[in-house]
């Protein structure tokens, strides 16, 4: 037989693995520091530039109705030593083009980016079309890269003389890798001697536990809310010249953000997003809607057969029903519910979307939804 000491230890070591297990288990509502924040220094830069697409079957711009062109192909040539200075000019295979870039954080010269293609004149279809080379520069007016190469559209149309098909957006298209960085973005972060973290969703208590958090993990201040979007972290000697490592360490920890009480309303489609945060006090709601349908049965009214009098006629017979919704009663929505009871006690009512976004408004109308209400 065991010994009852031998058990104990047995169920003591059992206990304190599961202690382990549990206290190293993530949280599930937790979220990476990184998935929330945004560093100092680590931005992207849009690129834009104006171009011209040639190589079109017959689906590019009209000159004469794109004028800009019809210029931008007439310079084109005479840079390439071609007098096109013509009245007769006339080509419907060159489309004037927007062409449009981001250039990655920390992208070196020489590397390759996607850029992507839209028409801007009366351009049917970029399929099989040849982006020429075109400079794209950034908000300060320099050129950081230039793109050139075959356009990749997706979308096509096609049609005859009574019908025309049209799948996806033929006039848009895309080149990959299709454009070469020429310039750098210069920044050091490895000379930086503090570093800011800019939450996504602004709150007080979010920037708090991620402030709570670093110094957790640093074993001393360093981090400090500066406000409710902002987190100042001094960078500790432990780090000195090696901003990258601290930054890869911080944004692997985990907190748990905060959000206010929030309901979203797009009206155009009819969604409705409401945050978990959201309750509304004691209310008493009652919805219905009048509908009225008319039927128009048009009725024939003809003389016996062989009759010699009488005409047929068309006699016109109208049915009206009326709802008002009079079987409907007022439905009580108690104080302090959760998401699931407010949700629940809506479907009650059985309503639909569009119903139920004017519910909401007329509860935050009454004061009685304690949540920030945004319609998009």
């Amino acid at each position: 037989m065991i010994k009852l000491g031998k058990i104990l230890n047995l169920l003591a070591t059992a206990t304190l693995c599961f202690v382990v297990v549990s206290a190293a288990a993530p949280v599930s509502a937790q979220t990476r520091i990184k998935d929330i924040v945004d560093f100092e220094g680590v931005r992207e830069n849009l690129l834009i530039g104006y171009g011209l697409v040639v190589g079109l079957n017959g689906t590019g711009d009209s000159l004469d109705s794109a004028i800009f062109t019809r210029e931008s192909l007439v310079g084109m040539l005479e840079r390439l030593g071609v007098n096109a200075r013509d009245d007769d000019l006339d080509t419907d295979n060159v489309a004037a083009v927007m062409v449009t870039a981001v250039l990655a954080p920390f992208a070196n010269q020489g590397t390759r980016i996607d850029v992507t293609i839209s028409a801007i004149g009366d351009s049917e279809s970029l399929l099989g079309g040849q982006l020429l080379v075109t400079p794209l520069v950034g908000a300060d007016g320099e050129v950081y890269a230039v793109a050139q190469g075959p356009v990749a559209v997706s979308g096509f149309s096609a049609g005859g003389a009574a019908e025309t098909v049209t799948r996806g957006v033929p006039t848009a298209g895309r080149i990959s890798n299709g454009a070469i960085v020429e310039r750098e973005v210069p920044f050091d972060m490895n000379q930086m001697e503090t570093v800011r973290l800019s939450l996504r969703n602004p709150d007080f208590t979010t920037s708090r536990r991620i402030a709570r958090a670093i110094n957790a993990f640093l074993g001393g201040p360093v981090a400090q809310p500066s406000d409710s979007g902002t987190v100042r972290m001094v960078i500790p000697d432990a780090y000195r010249n090696n901003a990258v490592g601290l930054i890869t360490d911080v944004e692997q920890l985990r907190v748990t953000p905060d959000n206010i009480a929030k309901v979203v309303i797009d009206e155009q489609t009819g969604v409705i997003v409401i945050g978990e945060n959201v309750r509304i006090s004691t209310v008493a709601i009652a919805q219905g809607n009048l509908t009225i349908r008319i039927t128009e049965t048009a009725q024939v009214s003809q003389p016996q057969p062989f009759s010699e009098t009488g005409e047929t006629v068309t006699v016109p017979r109208t049915q009206i029903e009326i709802d008002d919704d009079s079987d409907n009663r007022l439905s009580i929505l108690s104080e302090s519910v959760t998401l699931q009871q407010l949700v629940d006690g809506l479907n009650a009512l059985g309503v639909g979307p569009r119903d139920m976004i004017s519910i909401l408004q007329t509860i935050k109308a009454a004061g009685a939804l304690q949540a920030e209400l945004e319609v998009l």
